[in-house]
């Protein structure tokens, strides 16, 4: 893991710790396709058929030849479907991966990424949703719009979040969920990319929102359903709950580096809030940064608010986030421990710490800890049920993608197109959003040689990092809207005179501008690190 220092004042650490994993890491867990049967095979293709079942049936109930119905569902979606969506949207395929990896890595602290969003949930039902659903808004810069007065910040925000939508979230969890399915059945990864594109594209531009959330609760009780018997399974292997702690703590690879510590787990690899100075994940960080960040992701973004804003009523919005929150504590117990007791049972290969064995086992010479949930699903999982823990990667990566390509239609379609065609009909908008799914699809089939061609690691990682630094001034945006009558459009400088430019450029300017410097710094820490090592030696 990196070292998480002060991250209450560098928020783009904290996504750092969650590495996705490369290729040869994968592929290293899942050796022998053989491995998995007809039986397996089995299982996934009735995944497939019930998903799109779910999702034209869903299709059938409502009207989707409205702009209500289609984006926002007719606004009649009840509180289980939108709790579970709101869940399954959040839970893409490289969670699963980096949760458990960090967890093999380092403990359980890295916890506070899941549980911080069940604060955020509450605030967004009981604070954030009232505030949108008397708008009478579609789209999250809408409501911008009609609060400030102007079409410039909702035209900004507009296109923030489109490139933040193609450029992170769609490209990542495609990848890592083609690659994991690629592995486990031996498909091309061209091929499983676009079957499941086809899938998910499929109900997707022909459902509108209510296919998505219907499926996306499909998705739910497939992913839970999964992970908790993996976890059972897991927990058995070592005896129970109770070995966890003192088992992880002896889980030690044979092969070590001399005169280093790197190889022992710990400490505080049970503790949640952990040290502001020598922790890795500093309690200031994951309660003060993260807080800013879940705010962005939870109460802002169009992806989750959509969901909530397709209620049949405030009482429905808010039922449908109490459901998402205790669903949100179930990782901790069916991830993050799991990839512990991964340590426990493969130490010389998910605890591995010296570069050139590291290398033999995963291809990665900085460490295997992301090989850690794939090894548990091969190693512990009976034939016919590595088709489901198939299954539930799949039902990760479309549940995260088809909310991505309905609520970027949304966002392109009622914010960018009408604005370009003011008097276009409904049926001229439903056209257009059913257009830009498709190009989504396209698009994401095009990222993925990209993706392949950098390893998927360092990429994520960098892309994740400018994701956390442009996060906080649309946060502050929103909470400054929500809660200051006074707030308007225009910022002043320091000097009283009036700015041309809004609170969110600058705030993202400033944003960047704090990546550029801090990736200086991490440079420069990383080559006094290389010279103090030299040094000792």
């Amino acid at each position: 893991l990196a070292e998480a220092w002060a991250m209450a004042g560098r928020p783009g650490e904290l996504l750092d710790l969650v590495r996705s994993p490369s290729e040869m890491e994968i592929l290293s867990a899942l050796q022998s396709r053989e491995q998995f049967s007809v039986a397996d095979l089995v299982v996934v293709v009735t995944y497939f058929s019930l998903n799109l079942a779910v999702g034209i049936w869903s299709s059938c109930r409502v009207n989707r030849n409205t702009v209500s119905g289609y984006f926002l569902a007719g606004r009649d979606m009840a509180w289980w479907p939108i709790g579970a969506s709101l869940f399954a949207s959040s839970e893409g395929s490289g969670l699963f991966i980096g949760l458990a990896g960090t967890g093999a890595a380092g403990g359980i602290a890295v916890t506070g990424f899941e549980w911080n969003a069940t604060y955020a949930l509450l605030a967004l039902a009981w604070v954030f949703v009232p505030v949108y659903i008397s708008s009478g808004i579609v789209t999250m810069p809408e409501y911008l719009q009609r609060r400030f007065g102007g079409e410039r910040i909702r035209m900004y925000l507009s296109g923030l979040s489109l490139l933040l939508s193609i450029f992170t979230k769609i490209s990542t969890d495609l990848y890592s969920g083609a690659l994991f399915v690629q592995v486990c059945l031996g498909w091309d990864l061209y091929l499983s990319t676009v079957l499941m594109l086809l899938v998910t594209g499929l109900y997707t531009i022909a459902g509108g929102l209510a296919a998505v959330i219907y499926t996306d609760a499909l998705q739910t009780l497939i992913m839970v359903l999964g992970a908790v018997m993996l976890a059972v399974r897991a927990f058995n292997a070592i005896g129970g709950y109770s070995n966890l702690e003192e088992a992880y703590l002896k889980a030690v690879p044979s092969k070590i580096v001399p005169n280093t510590t790197c190889h022992l787990p710990r400490a505080d690899a049970m503790h949640l809030f952990r040290d502001p100075i020598s922790g890795d994940l500093p309690w200031t960080g994951m309660t003060f940064g993260l807080s800013i960040m879940a705010t962005w992701y939870w109460c802002t973004d169009q992806v989750i608010v959509q969901r909530s804003l397709s209620a049949r009523s405030l009482s429905h919005a808010k039922a449908g986030s109490i459901l998402a929150s205790y669903l949100k504590m179930l990782p901790l117990f069916v991830i993050i421990m799991p990839g512990m007791i991964s340590r426990v049972l493969f130490p010389d290969a998910v605890a591995c710490v010296d570069p050139e064995e590291c290398t033999r086992v995963c291809g990665a010479a900085v460490g295997c800890s992301n090989i850690a949930y794939p090894k548990l699903v091969v190693e512990l999982m009976p034939s016919g049920l590595r088709g489901l823990m198939i299954a539930v990667m799949m039902a990760a990566l479309m549940s995260s993608l088809t909310s991505i390509f309905n609520s970027s239609s949304t966002l392109f379609t009622m914010d960018i197109w009408r604005r370009m065609r003011p008097r276009a009909s409904e049926r001229e908008l439903l056209t257009v959003g059913r257009v830009v799914t498709v190009l989504l699809v396209a698009l994401s089939v095009v990222w993925i040689p990209i993706l392949q061609s950098s390893g998927g690691g360092q990429l994520y990682i960098y892309i994740q990092a400018v994701t956390s630094y442009l996060a906080p001034p649309v946060a502050a945006v929103f909470i400054l809207a929500v809660f200051w009558p006074r707030a308007n459009e225009q910022v002043r400088t320091a000097g009283g005179h009036s700015d041309r430019n809004t609170a969110l450029p600058t705030g993202l300017r400033v944003g960047l501008r704090g990546r550029n410097e801090d990736g200086a710094l991490e440079r420069w820490e990383r080559k006094c690190r290389i010279i103090q090592i030299g040094k000792d030696l």
